[in-house]
């Protein structure tokens, strides 16, 4: 995938929206006003594998903990919660792999809203 598709899928998603909170070198997305996946945009400054295309998005901790020991593409998010957030080289795995953890990190934000909001994303 490249950074247009994964943006492309990830508003494909029921209730997305996009906003630059942080400034020019990310997108967030949000479901419900809550940050499910951070694409980074710009070159990384600190080495070549911080220039590398990636987005953080949060998982379980656990699940974190599994992908980061099963692929070299998922490492703890550079400037989110190490526990909560990784960072997933999307154009170093399978496209199919890289919309599945999307949809996972949005359907952990849409399981933890209020019962009434969760009900439109049934």
């Amino acid at each position: 995938m490249n950074i247009e598709q994964v943006r492309d899928f990830v508003l494909s998603l029921y209730g997305v929206t996009e906003d630059q909170p942080f400034g020019d070198d990310n997108i967030t997305f949000r479901v419900e006003g809550k940050i499910f996946l951070c694409l980074w945009l710009a070159n990384g400054k600190q080495g070549a594998r911080d220039s590398m295309p990636r987005f953080a998005c949060k998982l379980a901790p656990e699940r974190n903990e599994m992908l980061r020991e099963q692929y070299e593409a998922v490492t703890p998010a550079f400037h989110w919660n190490k526990k909560h957030w990784s960072d997933i080289y999307y154009e170093q795995l399978e496209p199919e792999q890289v919309m599945a953890w999307i949809v996972e990190s949005y359907e952990l934000i849409v399981s933890k809203l209020p019962k009434a909001v969760r009900a439109n994303f049934i």
